[in-house]
C-alpha cells in the first residue's frame, strides 16, 4: 500500500506501539499516535490505518476489563456518538489531505485544550466533580466525540471526560471506556470502508504493525509502576501539541 522510509515506518510502528501503551493504562498516548500516523502517512489514509491497529488493542482491553464496564453510562453516550460520527463520516467525504491535516491538528489542539481546562477545574478536590451532569453536556461530548473519532481517531479526551464526570471509580472508568471504544471502533468500520480509506490493502499494511501495539499493552504495566507519571504525561502533551501546531500550519 505504502513505501516507507526508515524514519515513516518508525513513526508508525512508534504510534501503534503508543496505542498498545494507552490502552494499557497511560493515559494521554492515544493523541500522539495520531499525530505520528499523521505525519508519516497522507492524513485521511492514516485514519483508515490506524483503526484496525485500535479495534486490536480495544480487544486486549476488553478482555483484561471486561467485568468492569458501566453499560447505562455507555448507554446513554452512544447514541449522541453515532450522531458525531455520521457528522464526521459526512465531513471526511468532502475535504482532501491537506485540509484534513488541518482538521486533525484542530481536533488535537482542541482535546488537549479539554485536558488542561479538566486539570484546572479539578485543581482543588473539592471541585472535581463540578461538571454538570446536565443531557446538554451528554449530548454534547458525545456528538463532539464522535466527530472526533471519526476524522481523526481523537476522540479519548471527550469520552475520558463524560466518563469521569460521571464519579466512575478506577476499574469501572477503564472497564467502561474499553467496552466504548470497542464497540465504537468497530462501528465506524464500515463507513471507512464507503469511504475508500479502509480495504484490503490497509488492512493488510495495518496487520504489520498491530505486533506492536499487542506488545504496548503487555509491557505498559510495567512502565507505569516505573516511569514518573507526572513527566510522562508532560512529555506526551508537549509532543501532542507540537504535533498539532506542524499538522495545522
Amino acid at each position: 500500500m505504502f513505501e516507507l522510509e526508515t524514519g515513516q515506518y518508525v513513526m508508525v510502528a512508534l504510534g501503534a506501539l503508543f496505542v498498545g501503551l494507552g490502552k494499557g493504562g497511560l493515559p494521554g498516548v492515544g493523541n500522539l499516535t495520531v499525530v505520528l500516523l499523521a505525519l508519516a502517512l497522507p492524513a485521511k489514509a492514516s485514519v483508515g490505518v490506524l483503526l484496525p491497529i485500535l479495534i486490536s488493542a480495544d480487544i486486549v482491553a476488553v478482555i483484561v476489563y471486561r467485568r468492569h464496564a458501566m453499560w447505562s453510562y455507555i448507554a446513554k453516550l452512544a447514541p449522541w456518538t453515532v450522531v458525531g460520527i455520521l457528522v464526521g463520516w459526512v465531513v471526511f467525504s468532502r475535504v482532501d489531505d491537506a485540509q484534513m491535516k488541518v482538521v486533525i491538528g484542530a481536533i488535537l489542539l482542541s482535546m488537549c485544550a479539554v485536558h488542561f481546562f479538566r486539570r484546572w477545574q479539578r485543581r482543588n478536590e473539592t471541585e472535581k466533580d463540578s461538571l454538570p451532569h446536565h443531557p446538554a453536556f451528554i449530548i454534547g461530548t458525545g456528538v463532539i466525540g464522535g466527530f472526533a473519532t471519526m476524522v481523526a481517531n481523537a476522540a479519548g479526551p471527550v469520552a475520558a471526560l463524560y466518563f469521569i464526570a460521571s464519579g466512575l471509580p478506577k476499574y469501572a472508568y477503564i472497564g467502561t471506556a474499553a467496552w466504548f471504544f470497542f464497540l465504537v471502533n468497530l462501528f465506524k468500520v464500515p463507513f471507512m470502508m464507503q469511504l475508500g480509506i479502509i480495504d484490503a490493502g490497509s488492512i493488510t499494511f495495518s496487520l504489520r504493525f498491530i505486533p506492536y501495539a499487542l506488545l504496548g499493552a503487555v509491557v505498559a504495566p510495567f512502565i507505569v509502576k516505573h516511569i514518573n507519571q507526572k513527566w510522562f504525561d508532560f512529555l506526551i502533551w508537549f509532543f501532542v501539541i507540537i504535533g498539532g501546531l506542524k499538522l495545522v500550519l
